[in-house]
């Protein structure tokens, strides 16, 4: 039972066991017309308030112990459980309740889980940029090491080293560019431009927009939606089109198809407005399309060592979904390559 239900419920019980005695003995043992001076108290108006007195105590006594140990101890442990919040290794704090207070232990539950999760990628994070960042700082120190010790190289030899440094240099660049356009954009979503935007009309921009681009490499896009022309979304268009970006700049990126085609719907579903983008091509083996949205997460490495991606684009696509108040999730495309659906919010 809520608290917003119990706590009348107890002030209802202390009206009928104090105020309503109370009310009858006044009734039954005081004067109609109390004289303006002290009244007399008889013995049994003082047996009486006696007795109320005792029962007052009585009602409170039991009412302070209830609010202790519904209210003041749960909150003292959570107290104590915040002074000691593990990010590392959480604990859960259990409670069967079913009121506001079991709502704060479930919230504070999920919080410290939130956090621990934020931990773990910070982790993932540091790891994968050490990694990325020292593949080529290994390439680029071993053939620094050739060109001081070895002084009788080739004219010929000596550019391909050169070449090869410059290679990996200009690798090292673009992930560090990489990096920052992603903080950058994590930093954007906490300033987002949001504007209504017909939902039929944004889909026919992207789609047109796509096709033409789709359509420079050979490849095809097949579109369609189900839309109203009254059916807008609250977005901000800027970050919501660098998700479509991403979407179709993967599909080419790691299609592996000379004939690929791309797939675009849109539709509307209850209160909410969906959109995918599925295609013909490799696709993704089943048991990682849960872990497509982890930074840095990569379904093979050296797939992204030679088609250049970072694992940061699909991360950067759940933030910004997000923000928006919606969800994106990916799945095997009946096409045979990876599908991506996201929702967002229509405006009431």
């Amino acid at each position: 039972m809520k608290l917003k239900i119990k706590l009348p419920l107890l002030f209802m019980l202390v009206f009928v066991l104090i105020i309503f005695p109370g009310a009858v003995f006044i009734k039954n043992f005081m004067p109609e017309k109390p004289k303006i001076l002290k009244l007399p108290i008889m013995p049994v108006q003082l047996e009486v308030a006696f007795y109320l007195l005792i029962l007052t105590g009585m009602v409170f006594a039991i009412l302070a112990i209830y609010l202790h140990f519904n209210i003041t101890k749960p909150l003292q442990l959570l107290n104590t459980r915040l002074k000691r919040v593990n990010i590392s290794r959480p604990v859960i704090l259990s409670s069967k309740r079913r009121d506001e207070i079991g709502e704060l232990y479930n919230h504070f539950n999920e919080m410290e889980d939130r956090l621990y999760q934020a931990h773990k990628e910070q982790i993932g994070m540091i790891a994968a940029m050490a990694h990325d960042l020292k593949t080529p700082l290994t390439t680029i120190n071993g053939f620094v090491e050739l060109l001081a010790l070895q002084k009788n190289l080739s004219e010929k030899e000596t550019q391909e080293y050169y070449e090869l440094i410059l290679k990996k240099t200009k690798h090292i660049a673009e992930l560090i560019n990489t990096f920052s356009s992603y903080t950058k954009g994590e930093v954007e979503l906490d300033a987002l431009d949001m504007k209504s935007v017909p939902a039929q009309k944004l889909f026919a921009s992207i789609a047109t927009e796509y096709e033409t681009e789709l359509s420079g490499f050979d490849f095809e896009l097949a579109w369609e939606n189900s839309f109203k022309a009254n059916q807008p979304i609250m977005i901000d268009e800027h970050m919501i089109r660098r998700v479509f970006g991403n979407l179709f700049s993967n599909a080419v990126r790691y299609g592996e198809r000379k004939d690929l085609k791309v797939y675009m719907r849109g539709y509307v579903r209850g209160e909410y407005v969906f959109f995918q983008v599925e295609d013909n091509g490799a696709g993704v083996p089943e048991k990682e399309l849960p872990l497509l949205f982890q930074k840095f997460f990569t379904v093979d490495k050296s797939r992204q060592n030679q088609n250049g991606g970072m694992g940061l684009g699909l991360a950067s696509c759940k933030s910004i979904i997000e923000h928006h108040g919606g969800e994106i999730s990916a799945f095997h495309s009946h096409y045979g390559g990876l599908g991506i659906r996201f929702a967002l919010p229509l405006v009431k």
